[in-house]
């Protein structure tokens, strides 16, 4: 195994660019279905619309030269080529932190947080199988990826660091302190401990009841499940993501738009343009069907559990209910009122993710 760090640098080439172009002015749309708005799925007018920009007024190059301003790194781990991000604070006493994106996120997804976070030495991995990492090679979860994560901190030289993950990365962050937890000073995920199940329903006030029919009534968990299709058939479903842009933008506009927890039009949450920079990078990297893999690896759904050691804080509590993420967990930061985004809040609240980034860490380093 090399421990060689080597500089990288996203260059795609041109050919690349007029091929996408090619493709999006010869697609074949269907005919809209009988339904209202988003009933049937993502409605034909709209991804006429979408695919157009994409087509003629979207700037891959002007993205790229912005994403190419963070340094950035490939590194080899347990066989596999790790792509990261590694940007230095001028603080000399920062504390480092790793961020952990996640499905159907890219580390583009703190493009806009990495620079308010100037207090941290920021390190910012792809997970394997996306963007310019490689894809696992045999079965793999979230322990496999917190042991190269640990790894990949000790050969950046640093003792002593934060962890942070939403989705995917919600996994990975709890993992990496049971790994290391004389090493990790905190873990901070976006949500997701302490989420109620029917199992839990005698134990539960009336207000927490109706939270949890609330939550269950909500497009991030009765929309198009992901996780059956991901887990089952993944190969089938990427033939038609890897060949057709227009595909892909539907299948990554419906999942957005499920996700989108911030009450608010997607575009109105997250722009236009940092969804498809997004999107680009798997369609670019022709990650769709690599990326599936934490779901095929899987046998069933479950929130994280978290871990009791190393203390830990989310950026909002609900719908988690406090005394059940405290039966796996150390909380120490449960606040209730940050402003939505959940699943995507790195990307619509930047601000108010950083500044509380900032204030469950220094409670804890």
């Amino acid at each position: 195994m090399s421990n060689d760090i080597r500089p990288f640098r996203i260059d795609i080439p041109q050919a690349d660019l007029d091929d996408l172009h090619t493709r999006l002015a010869m697609a074949r749309f269907p005919n809209q279905l009988r339904g209202d708005g988003w009933s049937r799925g993502v409605p034909v007018s709209h991804l006429r619309e979408v695919a157009e920009y994409w087509r003629t007024t979207y700037d891959w190059r002007a993205h790229e030269a912005r994403l190419n301003e963070f340094p950035q790194y490939i590194t080899e781990i347990d066989g596999l080529g790790v792509h990261f991000l590694h940007v230095r604070s001028p603080e000399p006493d920062a504390l480092p932190l790793v961020l952990t994106h996640g499905w159907p996120n890219t580390f583009v997804e703190f493009a806009d947080l990495i620079g308010l976070l100037r207090d941290f030495h920021v390190v910012v991995p792809s997970v394997p199988g996306f963007g310019f990492s490689d894809a696992p090679k045999t079965s793999f979860g979230a322990p496999e990826v917190a042991d190269m994560w640990v790894k990949l901190m000790q050969r950046l030289g640093y003792d002593r660091y934060g962890v942070e993950g939403g989705d995917f990365g919600a996994y990975v962050a709890p993992e990496m302190a049971k790994i290391a937890p004389d090493r990790v000073a905190g873990v901070y995920i976006i949500g997701g401990l302490g989420f109620p199940t029917e199992a839990d329903l005698p134990e539960m006030t009336e207000e927490e009841r109706a939270g949890f029919a609330w939550m269950m009534d909500q497009d991030w968990i009765k929309g198009v499940d992901h996780h059956a299709l991901l887990r089952s058939a993944p190969q089938t479903f990427a033939y038609g993501w890897n060949d057709s842009p227009v595909a892909a933008l539907a299948w990554m506009t419906q999942k957005f738009h499920e996700f989108n927890a911030s009450g608010k039009p997607l575009e109105e949450a997250i722009s236009r343009d940092a969804f498809l920079t997004n999107l680009s990078l798997y369609w670019f990297t022709g990650t769709f069907g690599t990326s599936a893999w934490p779901y095929f690896d899987s046998t069933e759904i479950g929130w994280p559990e978290g871990q009791p050691t190393v203390p830990t804080g989310v950026y909002n509590g609900p719908p988690g209910i406090r005394r059940f993420a405290e039966r796996t967990n150390k909380i120490v930061h449960w606040p209730e009122n940050n402003p939505a985004g959940h699943h995507f809040v790195a990307m619509d609240e930047p601000s108010a993710f950083a500044a509380d980034i900032r204030e469950f860490f220094a409670k804890v380093r």
